[in-house]
C-alpha cells in the first residue's frame, strides 16, 4: 500500500509544471551558431547506465553503430516574420505568417500598440526596411490568428523571401535576424518549405558528416514535419496534463518505412534526430506497427508515454516549461536528465537553437 502511494505521489510529481523549470545563465542562450556546425559539444546519455559522456557532435559515427539509422527532419524554414506599419496610424505591426491557402489567403499572427480591426491595410517593409507590399486584414479567428491577403498577384514562397525575415526565436537578438541566419537557421538538408522554426537538432549535420555516418554503415532516412509556433509554446498550466499541443502536419513515406523496418529487422537502433521526428515517428506508429503517414498530428508525448518505435534521440538543450523538454523527460527518463542538464549548466554547455546538443542512447 505505501509503495503503491508512493509511486502515484512521484507520478504526481512528474505532471507537475513546476517540475520542469530550471533556472539558466542567460550568457549560455547561444547567439550564433558556431564556425563549423559538426564542433558542437553532445552529451551522450547512456540510459543503460545511467551515465553522462562529453563528446562532440562530430563523433556521431564513432558513437552510433554499424546497422542505425539516422531519421531526419527535412521540412525547410520559410522566411515567415513580418514587419510593417499601419496605413491608417503609422504605427508599428509586427507578424508571424503560418500558411496560405489556395485562394491565396494567409493565416498569420499580428501585433501592435493599439487593437487592430479587420479591413485595416499593413504595408510591409522588406528585410533592407523598404516599403513593399500591402497586406490587407480580412478576419480575426477565435484563436486568435488573422485571415488576411496581401494585394499582390505573386507566389507566396517567393514573396515572403523578398519581404520575410528568418523567424528567429525571441531569446537570439530578440528575433532580429542577420543575413547570415538565412543560412545558419536551416539544415542543410532541408527541402519542403513549411516551418516557422527550425527543427534545432539538426542545425548540427553538415554534408561531410553525413558523409562520414553513412561510411560508417549508418542508414539515413528523412520525414518531413512543418514545425508550428505552437511547439515552442510554454505549459501555462499548472499540469501538464490541461496543456493541448496544436496540430502540425506531417509525412512520412514508404521508402522511409521500409529503411526503418529494415533497420529493425537486422537488430539496429532507431535514431531521432531531434523531438520533431520523434513525435512524427510515433504517431505513425500508434497502432503497434510504423505505416506511412501523410496528415496532422498534435500527439503530446508525456509520462507515462511508452515508445513505440524510437531507440535513441538526438536534441538540443530546450526551454524550462515546455513541451519539448517534457518530450526528452519522458523518454530519457527523469532523474537522469535533470541531472543531465544540471551537469551542462555547471560545464558551460551552450543552449536552445544556436547551442549544443544530447543524444540519449
Amino acid at each position: 500500500m505505501y509503495a503503491a502511494k508512493a509511486s502515484l505521489d512521484a507520478f504526481a510529481a512528474m505532471t507537475d509544471i513546476d517540475q520542469y523549470d530550471y533556472q539558466l545563465p542567460p550568457e549560455l542562450i547561444a547567439q550564433e551558431p558556431l564556425p563549423n556546425r559538426e564542433d558542437a559539444r553532445l552529451m551522450v546519455v547512456r540510459r543503460d547506465v545511467q551515465s553522462l559522456e562529453h563528446m562532440h557532435v562530430r563523433d556521431l559515427p564513432e558513437i552510433l553503430q554499424e546497422g542505425d539509422c539516422l531519421v531526419i527532419n527535412d521540412t525547410r524554414v520559410i522566411p515567415a516574420r513580418l514587419v510593417g506599419y499601419r496605413q491608417s496610424t503609422g504605427g508599428r505591426w509586427k507578424g508571424l505568417f503560418l500558411e496560405a491557402n489556395e485562394h491565396g489567403f494567409w493565416r498569420l499572427l499580428g501585433k501592435a500598440r493599439t487593437k487592430v480591426y479587420p479591413g485595416e491595410k499593413i504595408t510591409l517593409t522588406n528585410r533592407f526596411g523598404q516599403d513593399d507590399i500591402t497586406l490587407e486584414l480580412a478576419a480575426r479567428q477565435s484563436d486568435g490568428t488573422w485571415v488576411a491577403r496581401p494585394l499582390s498577384k505573386e507566389d507566396t514562397l517567393a514573396l515572403l523571401e523578398r519581404v520575410g525575415r528568418v523567424p528567429l526565436p525571441p531569446y537570439i537578438r530578440k528575433g532580429e535576424m542577420l543575413e547570415s541566419d538565412r543560412e545558419h537557421y536551416q539544415t542543410v538538408y532541408a527541402r519542403h518549405p513549411g516551418s516557422v522554426a527550425a527543427p534545432t537538432a539538426g542545425l548540427h549535420f553538415t554534408e561531410r558528416l553525413l558523409e562520414r555516418l553513412i561510411d560508417a554503415g549508418i542508414t539515413i532516412t528523412r520525414l518531413t514535419l512543418h514545425i508550428g509556433p505552437g511547439t515552442f509554446r510554454p505549459i501555462k498550466t499548472q499540469t501538464i496534463e490541461e496543456h493541448r499541443l496544436d496540430p502540425e502536419w506531417g509525412s512520412l513515406e514508404q521508402t522511409a518505412v521500409d529503411t526503418i523496418t529494415a533497420c529493425r529487422a537486422r537488430g539496429g537502433r532507431v535514431v531521432a534526430v531531434g523531438t520533431t521526428c520523434t513525435r512524427l515517428l510515433e504517431t505513425a506508429a500508434s497502432s503497434g506497427t510504423l505505416r506511412p503517414f501523410r496528415g496532422m498530428t498534435d500527439l503530446y508525448i508525456r509520462p507515462p508515454y511508452r515508445f513505440r518505435i524510437v531507440d535513441a534521440l538526438m536534441t538540443n538543450f530546450h526551454l524550462p516549461r515546455s513541451t519539448l523538454l517534457v518530450l526528452v523527460r519522458t523518454f530519457g527518463g527523469d532523474e537522469l536528465i535533470r541531472r543531465a542538464y544540471q551537469q551542462a549548466i555547471q560545464l558551460r554547455y551552450r543552449f536552445y537553437s544556436y547551442g549544443d546538443a544530447m543524444l540519449i542512447i
